[in-house]
């Protein structure tokens, strides 16, 4: 199973990579976190708001794998414990299934990635920055690796 994060956004601060990269380090083989990080459609092109969305949709849709199961993150999305998520991959492990996250540009998601999703999903209320999603995220899902492993990182 492999847990691929498509993100739109490219050029992101070394710490922003430095903490991506720590959490995709600590996962198995078994449950390998790749992202993909896409470029964005520059603002000053004139374009409409609708347009910039459109266009990274396309990037998106092309990024997604065939068959994964995909979460997109959007802040109308179901916040879950970490034991909800834990309990999530733990039915991604026993299906053998691959797992996309989404994150969108600066304007959001298009409409038809949030209906291509399996499932909306809020990390928070607040509004956060693109490439502290990533890390954040990375974090969680090693969070609920740990938790399916009876690992100690995570405590209740």
């Amino acid at each position: 199973m492999k847990l691929r994060i498509i993100a739109v956004g490219q050029k992101m601060p070394a710490w922003v990579e430095a903490g991506f990269d720590e959490y995709a380090r600590r996962m198995p083989r078994e449950a390998a976190l790749e992202l993909v990080a896409l470029k964005p459609e520059k603002r000053a092109s004139g374009k409409t708001d609708e347009q910039i969305k459109e266009a990274e949709r396309d990037r998106i849709l092309a990024a997604l794998p065939r068959d994964a199961t995909v979460w997109a993150l959007d802040e109308h999305g179901a916040e879950l414990t970490t034991l909800e998520l834990a309990d999530a991959l733990r039915g991604w492990q026993g299906a053998g299934r691959d797992t996309a996250f989404v994150i969108g540009g600066a304007d959001g998601l298009h409409d038809a990635v949030k209906r291509r999703a399996n499932k909306l999903m809020a990390l928070s209320r607040l509004t956060l920055p693109h490439g502290m999603v990533r890390v954040l995220l990375a974090e969680q899902l090693y969070r609920a690796w740990s938790v399916t492993q009876n690992h100690p990182y995570h405590r209740e």
